[in-house]
């Protein structure tokens, strides 16, 4: 059973490519009658969602979207309904930009009369990655709202009177850290389950057994490690190009499995898992990379989403460790069950970084 597990996760080469966070963030600013919105897109979710937007390799191509750039505006337009009191706003698009990884999309909502409140029907999110979250952050004012959109819950509705909090949509609140905390942890939780490569490295870990405090020692080193990397990635302090850090990810795959041929337990393992750490939480960052949060959002972000992460990776050890020691306990673990395992981790390892280097040419 555990063998097959391993040969899932390893066979699974087309999502463990890359494992697109699915976030969007929208700054909303409400003015004279009219509310201002930029909307910021990771490039390569929308090439996959839109398929006249395909560009080549991992990182989406420009061309496509300076090409079909009118075609985008209005595809936003058409599936960002906004409402207020006294009825539904008229939509325009009104420019676009390349930031980073990500595009961001101008438009501008005319509105008929005053308002109270400020409804937003981001149905587009339906259309994008499954479990896609949009981050929306209404300005009106001094004061600030923010709301979540999701495929299930598409409208956030913000009070904006003084005496009213605002209702609808997943998380909607005017508390600034709920309102970013709650969906970037969710988000790291999804990362860490579809990041079939990140679980993979951390299954070659344990299958070694050993010590409990070095396994723990081990998996600590590791998470440490990979917090000080998201954290200087996502404060915008550095950060390599995710065509070194993918294949190096894929190559420290590949050593844990051909290092489990040659070590009896984890004990001082963590000198491992520490620098191979530093090299994952780069990979995690890129998840956040790919949107443009507001710096004074960045810190709660990214708690959330580590906390996100950690709390995924504590619930694949959870189901997998189970397994590994019922393995242990059966004869011919030590001479067929932990080679085949440990031969299917680096032979995963070898393919995706044969893969991911082809595709960073």
């Amino acid at each position: 059973m555990l063998l097959g597990v391993l040969v899932t996760l390893a066979t699974w080469s087309s999502r463990a490519m890359a494992h697109p966070v699915g976030v969007s963030q929208g700054e909303y600013v409400y003015r004279r009658d009219t509310l201002y919105a930029g909307i910021t897109f990771a490039r390569r979710e929308l090439s996959e969602a839109l398929p006249w937007l395909r560009g080549t390799g991992e990182q989406a191509s420009v061309s496509p979207f300076e090409e079909h750039r009118d075609t985008l505006g209005q595809w936003l337009v058409a599936r960002l309904s906004v409402s207020v009191d006294e009825g539904v706003c008229r939509g325009a698009f009104d420019g676009m930009r390349f930031d980073g990884d990500g595009v961001a999309l101008a438009l501008s909502y005319r509105c008929p009369g005053a308002a109270s409140h400020v409804d937003l029907d981001a149905r587009f999110v339906a259309e994008l990655e499954r479990g896609h979250r949009h981050l929306a952050t209404l300005s009106w004012g001094a004061d600030r709202f923010e709301g979540v959109a999701t495929r299930t819950s598409p409208v956030v509705s913000f009070s904006v009177s003084p005496d009213a909090t605002s209702v609808g949509g997943e998380g909607s609140s005017p508390t600034k850290a709920r309102g970013i905390f709650v969906p970037l942890l969710w988000t790291g939780v999804e990362h860490i389950l579809t990041g079939y490569d990140h679980i993979l490295f951390l299954l070659g870990l344990v299958l070694v057994g050993g010590p409990l405090r070095s396994l723990v020692g081990a998996i600590t080193a590791f998470t440490v490690a990979h917090s000080i990397t998201l954290g200087i990635a996502a404060l915008g302090l550095w950060a390599p190009s995710p065509r070194l850090v993918e294949p190096c990810i894929a190559l420290s795959i590949a050593y844990v499995g051909i290092e489990n041929w040659f070590v009896r337990n984890g004990k001082g393992r963590w000198r491992v898992t520490f620098p191979f750490g530093l090299v994952h939480g780069f990979g995690f960052a890129g998840a956040l990379r790919d949107i443009s949060l507001p710096r004074p959002d960045v810190p709660v972000a990214l708690m959330g989403f580590n906390m996100g992460v950690e709390l995924g990776q504590l619930a694949v050890l959870a189901a997998i460790f189970p397994l590994v020691l019922l393995a242990r306990k059966r004869a011919s673990w030590e001479r067929i069950g932990m080679r085949a395992c440990t031969m299917t981790i680096a032979l995963a390892g070898v393919v995706w970084f044969i893969a991911r280097v082809r595709t960073s040419i």
